[in-house]
């Protein structure tokens, strides 16, 4: 049973890092905490995803800024350098705002 509830997981985490990369290869997307709290006090931010392990202050910053907004938050599960090695970037990243998804479909999934 445990190794189900893994193996669902590491679904999940997968399709959110394909779906992440394709926004960030074919869309247009704000990286880094102060360009995505930018991001955020504008309205054309439709999504943002934040590492788990990241700076807790710009983390809850942001939390609360997209929760005030209206804007969507998913929680990326792995380091921020995870994330960064994610949108293809040899450097850790906190949070990423997805403006234009691109060819993605990280507007319409629904991530655990």
């Amino acid at each position: 049973m445990a190794w189900l509830i893994l193996t669902v997981a590491v679904i999940f985490m997968a399709d959110l890092n394909r779906d992440l990369r394709l926004a960030v290869d074919t869309g247009k997307v704000t990286i880094g905490t102060r360009e995505v709290a930018k991001a955020v006090q504008g309205d054309s931010t439709k999504l943002v995803v934040i590492a788990s392990a990241g700076k807790k202050e710009s983390i809850e910053d942001i939390s609360h800024m997209c929760n005030v907004a209206g804007i969507k938050t998913v929680k990326f599960t792995g380091s921020s350098m995870d994330l960064g090695t994610v949108c293809g970037k040899p450097y850790s990243i906190n949070a990423v705002a997805v403006i234009e998804p691109g060819n993605s479909n990280i507007l319409n999934e629904s991530y655990a």
